[in-house]
């Protein structure tokens, strides 16, 4: 349902110990996704800039149509570099996952680029998409994006999982947010999210975002319900479920699987 523009949903829910089922989108152009992702009930979307084509002009596109559907857009960025980040917040995201967070100081950064003062330096740009445009007084425009915007944290690999607390102590980190696919594939084991030692570090990284007051999510973990019960026992509340990639070539597989079985039975005579 439409929500008031500037108001982060996904941050909300999450600082409510809710879940939030977030929606992929990999593949995918034009604005319509979010309404599509919203329509399916998705909580939030995030555009992956890392390891896709799509253009910052095309993500904020996109940002901008889900802002006002009561669904959050989020960017996960592909680099470090602060104006990866502030660029895309200036049009129209709301929350930024930044990859491949090794250590504090890493996350300090994050802080530092994507928070106004006195929480850290970010260019002031003045009313921006996520605002609605709305006419208001600079200090207050600071004060709502500080308080709306979403920051992730990525923990990708072992060194990762070991510094998830002091990575969880960062003042101004929203969220630690595991990468399984990209943590199972440093580890030597690609894919096998299952594995005691992938086991071993979501309960790690859990133990450090409950520590420190703040949420775990995870994503890379699809179409397995009993392991997806055990994440959101673990405390795992922000979850990417899927993408429009994956959903576009199961429910398409599926569809195919089906007409071929049906006109192999009618071609031999069985129908």
């Amino acid at each position: 349902m439409p929500t008031q523009i500037g108001t982060n949903i996904a941050k909300q829910k999450l600082a409510a110990n809710e879940l939030v089922l977030c929606f992929g989108v990999n593949q995918l152009r034009t604005p319509n996704i979010a309404m599509i992702a919203s329509a399916c009930g998705f909580d939030a979307l995030y555009i992956d800039l890392e390891h896709n084509p799509t253009s910052l002009e095309t993500a904020a596109g996109i940002c901008v149509a889900a802002l006002g559907l009561g669904i959050t857009p989020i960017v996960r960025v592909s680099s470090h570099d602060p104006h990866d980040s502030t660029r895309i917040l200036d049009c129209g995201a709301q929350g930024i996952m930044v990859p491949h967070i090794q250590n504090a100081a890493e996350a300090r950064a994050i802080v530092e680029a994507c928070r106004f003062a006195p929480h850290g330096h970010r260019s002031a740009a003045g009313t921006v998409p996520a605002l609605g445009y709305a006419q208001l007084s600079q200090p207050e425009i600071c004060r709502r994006l500080n308080q709306e915007t979403l920051l992730i944290a990525m923990i990708e690999t072992p060194e990762a999982v070991a510094n998830a607390d002091a990575i969880a102590a960062v003042e101004g980190i929203d969220t630690l947010h595991i990468g399984a696919t990209d943590l199972s594939t440093e580890m030597g084991i690609p894919g096998d999210y299952k594995h005691e030692r992938m086991r071993a570090a979501f309960e790690t990284v859990a133990r450090a975002a409950k520590g420190h007051g703040k949420s775990m999510g995870v994503g890379g973990v699809r179409q397995d319900v009993e392991f997806q019960s055990y994440l959101l026992k673990l405390g795992v509340r922000y979850l990417t479920s899927g993408s429009d990639t994956l959903y576009i070539l199961s429910g398409g597989r599926a569809d195919v699987k089906q007409i071929r079985e049906a006109a192999a039975d009618a071609l031999s005579g069985k129908v």
